[in-house]
């Protein structure tokens, strides 16, 4: 039987993918430091997002996002940018730009890689955005995931914790597509920093677990799940890549969330910036699923969790077994670390022979 029996028909959607979040511009020092630079590299991003350019610029899929940027200069770019990435303008929101930013701006992420023991680090400059100030009636749901027609939605915590606003647009949104038959998968992606400065810290848990109620696939390790949905679990991971606390937090979390098809994760061993111990693991139908970690050599951290959830998700698009679609998260969050910016800089062949466990000889 399939994991996702309600998967859709490529013949009966527009979208294979749609993505519901803030698209940022990340200001990148390449191998130097923020508070030192002269000059950034630009690139486009957002945990939401990131997903939706995965499926269409490695996978091949029609994607699309659902995001607001100002009408100036600062959100040309963006949209420059996201038309780059092969996703779909169609549902972009456009508003009127304050002239001096205080209100419709363009989020901006300031990102430094990090090297051996420093650390990767973010600063973002991000309130008061286009995206953050999304309402629930901004969008018709019903032309979307009826009339139009979507296999797959993908939003996350991030985007619900931008605002109360936001929050209430991803529920929307995950309710209409629940009730028009897509697939929903929703990132926990908890972000202290983000829920302290919300007007209600303690919506984290309200807003995660009414959105969870209603996702296909969810993805979280165990703090994500404690932090979000309140599933407390009392075994401590000594090891970072030991599955075995997520695994009890699944176990915990069964029966609360009954259309919840697929709990999955990614683990990550940070063994310095430029080194991390990466793996994957799953929980489906009462059963763990563990893809074991390797040492990958990161060159840029930031997007290997998104690049995870678009291979994860391509795989399970396409049919593939669940251990399958794991490998394909795993080996496309990899090749996401190996190049500057939020996003692999890749192709289906190049995930599929890393996912088969070929090996980095030189290619001629």
């Amino acid at each position: 039987m399939t994991l996702l029996p309600r998967l859709k028909s490529k013949d009966s959607c527009r979208w294979d993918a749609v993505a519901l979040g803030e698209v940022m511009l990340r200001l990148d020092p390449g191998e130097g430091r923020i508070r030192t630079a002269r000059q950034f590299q630009v690139w486009e991003g957002g945990g939401e997002y990131n997903v939706a350019r995965g499926l269409a610029k490695t996978f091949g899929l029609r994607s699309a996002v659902v995001t607001a940027l100002p009408r100036n200069d600062i959100g040309a770019l963006v949209h420059e940018l996201i038309l780059q990435g092969g996703v779909s303008d169609a549902h972009i929101l456009w508003r009127e730009a304050d002239p001096v930013g205080r209100e419709n701006r363009v989020g901006l992420n300031f990102t430094e890689r990090g090297f051996g023991p420093r650390g990767a680090l973010g600063v973002s400059d991000r309130a008061h955005s286009a995206a953050s100030a999304m309402q629930p009636d901004d969008v018709d749901w019903d032309t979307l995931f009826g009339d139009e027609g979507v296999r797959w939605l993908h939003t996350g915590g991030i985007f619900s914790a931008l605002s109360e606003s936001t929050a209430e647009t991803a529920l929307a949104a995950v309710t209409a597509a629940r009730r028009h038959g897509t697939i929903v998968s929703y990132d926990l992606n908890y972000r202290a920093s983000l829920w302290a400065a919300h007007p209600d810290p303690e919506a984290a848990r309200r807003v995660n677990r009414a959105i969870a109620e209603q996702v296909d696939v969810l993805i979280g390790d165990e703090y994500s799940l404690a932090a979000c949905l309140g599933i407390e679990t009392p075994e401590v991971r000594t090891n970072p890549c030991d599955p075995a606390p997520f695994a009890a937090a699944a176990e915990r979390l069964r029966g609360q969330l009954p259309d919840l098809r697929l709990l999955a994760s990614p683990l990550r061993d940070p063994v310095s910036a430029s080194m991390n111990r990466w793996g994957a693991c799953a929980w489906a139908d009462g059963a763990l699923t563990v893809h074991a970690p390797v040492e990958v050599a990161i060159l840029d951290r930031v997007g290997g969790g998104d690049g995870f959830v678009s291979g994860l998700a391509f795989g399970l698009m396409d049919g593939r077994s669940l251990e399958a679609s794991l490998a394909l998260g795993v080996a496309h969050g990899a090749l996401a670390m190996t190049t500057p910016g939020d996003n692999a800089m890749t192709s289906l062949d190049e995930v599929e022979a890393l996912a088969r466990g070929d090996g980095a000889a030189a290619r001629r």
